[in-house]
Parts: C-alpha cells; sequence; structure tokens
C-alpha cells in the first residue's frame, strides 16, 4: 500500500493519454487539461488509451518521478462513473493500491467519511 501524508491528493485523469507521452508531455496535461500545478507535489495518474498501463507523475522538490506499470494481461478500469465535463478526479491511496494490482473498482462502493466541523459550527 503506498502510504503518502494526507497532504498528498492524488488525481486520476478521466482522459486516456498515448502510453508513450513522457514527463514533460504529462506535465503540460496536467498544466493543461486538469488546471492543476504538476509542481505541488501531488500524484497525477494517467491510463493508457489501451488500458494496459498506467503512468504515475509527481514532483519530489528536485525534479519529477515518473512510474509506469503495464499489465501482462487484462486492463485498468477507472474506479467510478465520470461527471460530465469532468477532467480528473480525487483518488485515495488505498484505491490507487488496488487500481496498481488490477482490481476493477468500478462496482465499488466508497463509504461516507466523517469529517469535523468547523469552529464556527461546533460553538
Amino acid at each position: 500500500m503506498l502510504t503518502l501524508p494526507p497532504s498528498v491528493r492524488i488525481y486520476l485523469a478521466t482522459t486516456p493519454v498515448d502510453g508513450r507521452r513522457g514527463i514533460d508531455s504529462l506535465a503540460g496535461t496536467v498544466l493543461s487539461d486538469m488546471a492543476l500545478q504538476p509542481l505541488s507535489g501531488h500524484v497525477f495518474c494517467f491510463i493508457s488509451k489501451r488500458r494496459h498501463q498506467i503512468k504515475i507523475l509527481f514532483w519530489d522538490r528536485t525534479g519529477f518521478v515518473l512510474i509506469t506499470k503495464r499489465l501482462e494481461r487484462g486492463c485498468f478500469r477507472l474506479p467510478r462513473e465520470i461527471a460530465p465535463g469532468a477532467t480528473h478526479f480525487d483518488l485515495e491511496s488505498p484505491e490507487l493500491t488496488l487500481i496498481l494490482e488490477g482490481i476493477d473498482l468500478h462496482r465499488s462502493r466508497r463509504r461516507a467519511r466523517w469529517t469535523p466541523l468547523d469552529d464556527t459550527h461546533s460553538r
């Protein structure tokens, strides 16, 4: 399982990419298509058009890191329905781990998460 601090967000692009794309091209996609900052330290994931390959891009303060995984059998699937017009959606670390294992999360449901109220509502 990936262990990331809570401040690091994981984004999965909804549009498939060419599996031959490299760091500069994917960083450009983060900036132009996803409207996010590639130097933010967040993790950006891209599934190839044939869905047998996933690329993970992040900035680690000294340079970009690009991780590629190719399934020898089967394909990656997006874990849930895509909202119309969405360019990306957030993943949690356990979801990314399962996707990397080739597990289909399409029909899985995420349980509602508890979030604390801000100070204005706690009084």
